[in-house]
């Protein structure tokens, strides 16, 4: 069993849960993500005040909904600006995965050898990350501990073979030891706790600096020219503009675009017009664009979002098909491929904005009563199901929309699909000039190490740029800007070990968890047998 010798006081365990809070709330708001290294190390020193009774058990688990409903109040307060009710509910979601995993923690230190304890905590807490980033239409992964070193990304380049539950697993086993030293006071746990950190760091500084320029790597691997624009249309304005007037814009930009630029980007949503999937290439915008890249530019494509609809007459086509009048339809939050040949390559956005692009299945049965309008479509989408690379002169690239970029096992599947680049479009303004916008482009710093892919963003409001494979940015554009980047960026065709396997520590965990669970009833019933 786990216990403190000192008694804290009620304002004590107070402090050190508001502690806990911040600590694990700075990463996502620019700071450090060192203080992720200590950021559970307040909590579990109140979890160990308390004995094996339910009425202790029932008095930790308030102090652990307190933390994490401030961790997720000091991160995720920005969705607010977009609709009150996304901050409350997903609140509600992720406190429930970090609570579950924790209480189970309490529970088991205090019945069983603290060994069991912390696998249970650390393979619990990674396999709750892993649940909530799978569950279909409530998943919001934003808050996995591993995203918190998207800022700091030289010390993460073994992402590659672990993806962001690798970063997740070091956070909670840095905190168990540095916990474990706290209870002990050995100069030899204090040494574990260090070196627990500064090991993998230094592994890290020695890949980062594998794929510098001067490196073998980076001069074997071919280049492309690409650009990004910024159309900086205010979100909230976008759909009621006509759509004549952001086209316009769109073609200024692109014609802003260097003739050596064989991809040009244009953000999610951005051809404002309703596009049939099943012939997308008859759109206007879309012959519009074809016909300028006939007539000055014909070795470039555009990668634009835009909203596709297929339509499927009076028969429901899909579980998403929304109905209007007799006919049912699918509305696609898609990427469109666009150059001089008559055939415009899709993808279908597959990961869905929760209560904006997707409602859980039960609701749907309301229509859109329950969706979130930001303006333009809203409501249940159509759910892409491949994650097919766009091709364009020999060359594979992902086309990725918003959203999509939190997910690495997601864009892994581009990777394993043939991609050499990653590509993202995205219209994340909704919420103003927050952190929400920002860490959708820092996140794809991330995924630029876990694949080893360069990165191209277009956003539609800011961030734009570009992400070298090490996670650098190159160049960007901020909030509240209107232009054109150019960069050229490597094309890498080979797999990591993360790309291949996905996100294969969150599943283990998953089992290791329930293993814990079912040693640690096992190991109650054994005990109890003995007493007796």
């Amino acid at each position: 069993m786990i216990q403190f010798k000192r008694e804290f006081s009620k304002k004590t365990k107070a402090a050190l849960c508001l502690a806990s809070a911040l600590l694990l709330s700075l990463p996502w708001e620019g700071a450090s993500c060192i203080t992720l290294f200590v950021g559970l190390l307040p909590l579990l020193l109140v979890s160990a005040q308390y004995t094996p009774s339910w009425r202790d058990t029932v008095s930790m688990l308030g102090w652990a909904t307190l933390t994490f409903v401030l961790w997720n109040a000091g991160t995720i307060w920005w969705v607010w600006n977009a609709t009150p009710a996304g901050p409350i509910v997903a609140t509600i979601c992720s406190t429930w995965w970090s609570l579950l995993a924790f209480m189970a923690y309490h529970i088991v230190s205090k019945r069983a050898p603290k060994a069991l304890a912390y696998v249970t905590l650390i393979t619990g807490w990674i396999a709750g990350e892993y649940l909530y980033t799978q569950a279909p239409a409530l998943s919001f992964p934003w808050l996995t501990l591993g995203n918190g070193f998207a800022d700091d990304p030289w010390a993460v380049q073994w992402f590659e073979y672990t993806g962001v539950f690798g970063g997740s697993l070091w956070v909670l086993l840095v905190n168990v030891l540095a916990f474990e030293a706290c209870l002990t006071m050995h100069k030899r746990a204090w040494i574990s706790a260090t070196l627990a950190i500064i090991i993998p760091l230094g592994i890290s500084i020695g890949l980062f600096y594998k794929y510098q320029p001067d490196g073998k790597l980076y001069s074997s691997l071919d280049k492309m020219t690409v650009s990004v624009t910024q159309p900086n249309i205010p979100c909230y304005e976008k759909f009621n503009n006509s759509a004549e007037q952001q086209q316009n814009n769109l073609m200024e930009l692109l014609a802003e675009a260097p003739d050596s630029a064989e991809f040009v980007l244009m953000p999610e949503t951005a051809l404002a017009e309703m596009i049939n999937d099943y012939q997308p290439e008859k759109a206007q915008i879309v012959n519009r664009i074809s016909d300028y890249l006939r007539a000055e530019r014909p070795s470039t494509m555009v990668v634009s979002g835009g909203e596709t609809m297929r339509l499927y007459g009076n028969v429901r086509g899909s579980e998403t098909a929304r109905k209007r009048g007799v006919y049912y339809m699918d509305i696609f939050n898609s990427s469109l491929g666009i150059d001089t040949t008559s055939k415009v390559q899709l993808h279908h956005k597959g990961k869905l904005v929760v209560g904006v692009e997707t409602i859980p299945a039960w609701l749907r049965k309301a229509g859109d009563k329950f969706a979130i309008d930001l303006g333009g479509t809203f409501g249940q989408l159509g759910i892409g199901k491949t994650a097919t690379p766009f091709e364009h002169n020999g060359k594979k690239v992902a086309s990725a929309i918003c959203y999509e970029g939190l997910y690495g096992d997601h864009m892994a599947e581009f990777v394993r699909n043939g991609a050499e680049a990653l590509f993202v479009v995205s219209n994340d303004g909704w919420w103003g000039n927050t952190p929400g916008h920002k860490y959708l482009f820092a996140f794809c710093r991330l995924r630029a190490i876990e694949l080893r892919r360069d990165v191209a963003r277009s956003a539609n409001t800011g961030v734009s740029g570009f992400i070298t494979m090490q996670g650098e940015d190159v160049q960007r554009m901020e909030w509240d800007n209107r232009g054109v980047l150019t960069s050229d960026i490597r094309l890498n065709d080979a797999q990591t070990f993360y790309a291949r396997f996905g996100d294969y520590i969150g599943r283990l965990s998953l089992y290791i968890a329930l293993l814990c669970l079912l040693y640690f009833v096992a190991y109650c019933v054994k005990k109890r047998y003995y007493l007796n």
